[in-house]
C-alpha cells in the first residue's frame, strides 16, 4: 500500500500547492547552497509531522483491531476514503469552523514566526507547523494510516505520502512559479479516481479473501481472554 502513498502525496501536491505554495516560495536563503538546502529541511519538517500524525491514527486503528473489529475497520476506512475522494475541496473546510479558528489562528502565527525568524532551524519548525494546516488530500490518507492498524505502518505511510509531495513543491520553490491553474486542475481530476481506487483496496483487504497481496487472509488469535483478528501478511 505504500505506493498509494506516494501517489496520493503527488496528485495532492497539484490541489495543495494553492495553500502551500506561498509558504514554500517564502523559504529562501542568504546562497545558493543555503537556498536549496532550506527548501529540502521545510519538506522533510512536513512529512515528519505527516509521519506523526500517521504514528498516532495508526495507533487508533491498532486499538481498535484489538478490540476484534479489524475487517470492519478496513472495511469502513476504505468506504470513507471513497467518500473523501470525491470531495476532497470540501474537506479542507473542516478547520474552519468556528470551534477550531483558533487552532488555525495558531498555526498561522507560528508559521509567520518561523518565516520571519531566520534561524538555523526556523525553515525545518514552518514544515513541521506547515503540516498541520487543513488539507482534505492529508485527511484522506490519514483514513488509510488509521486502516493500517498498525503505529509503525501508519507513520510509514504518511511519511511516505510527504515524499509523495515533494517533487511538485521542490519545483515550484526552485522555479519560484506555479504550474498554470488550468494544468492543475487537469491534473487533479485524477485525484477522485485514484481516491476509488485506494477505497476499494482497502475494504478487499478487510474482506480476507486470502488473495496475497490484495485481501490477505484474517486468522483468529487468542488474547488473553479476547479474541482478536489479525490479518496475515504474506
Amino acid at each position: 500500500m505504500l505506493w498509494t502513498a506516494l501517489v496520493l502525496g503527488f496528485l495532492g501536491s497539484f490541489h495543495c500547492v494553492g495553500m502551500c505554495g506561498p509558504i514554500a516560495l517564502a523559504v529562501g536563503g542568504s546562497s545558493s547552497k543555503k537556498f536549496l538546502f532550506n527548501k529540502i529541511l521545510y519538506n522533510l519538517g512536513r512529512s515528519l509531522t505527516y509521519a506523526i500524525l500517521g504514528l498516532v491514527v495508526g495507533g487508533l486503528g491498532f486499538s481498535l483491531a484489538l478490540a476484534g473489529i479489524q475487517q470492519g475497520i478496513s472495511v469502513s476506512m476504505g468506504i470513507l476514503v471513497v467518500l473523501l475522494s470525491l470531495s476532497y475541496k470540501k474537506a479542507d473546510q473542516f478547520l474552519a469552523i468556528p470551534a477550531l479558528s483558533g487552532v488555525v489562528r495558531w498555526i498561522k502565527a507560528k508559521l509567520s514566526f518561523f518565516l520571519k525568524s531566520g534561524s538555523k532551524t526556523a525553515f525545518f519548525s514552518t514544515g513541521l507547523i506547515n503540516g498541520l494546516l487543513p488539507c482534505g488530500m492529508v485527511y484522506m490518507a490519514l483514513v488509510v494510516a488509521m486502516g493500517m492498524q498498525s503505529p509503525i505502518q501508519g507513520a510509514w505511510y504518511m511519511l511516505f505520502f510527504g515524499l509523495g509531495t515533494i517533487p511538485m513543491l521542490m519545483a515550484l520553490m526552485v522555479s519560484g512559479s506555479l504550474l498554470p491553474a488550468i494544468r492543475r486542475q487537469q491534473i487533479q481530476k485524477v485525484i477522485p479516481y485514484f481516491g476509488i481506487v485506494v477505497g476499494i483496496l482497502m475494504v478487499f483487504r478487510g474482506l480476507g479473501l486470502g488473495i496475497p497481496g490484495l485481501s490477505p487472509e484474517v486468522a483468529t488469535f487468542d488474547y488473553g481472554n479476547q479474541q482478536v483478528e489479525i490479518t496475515m501478511c504474506h
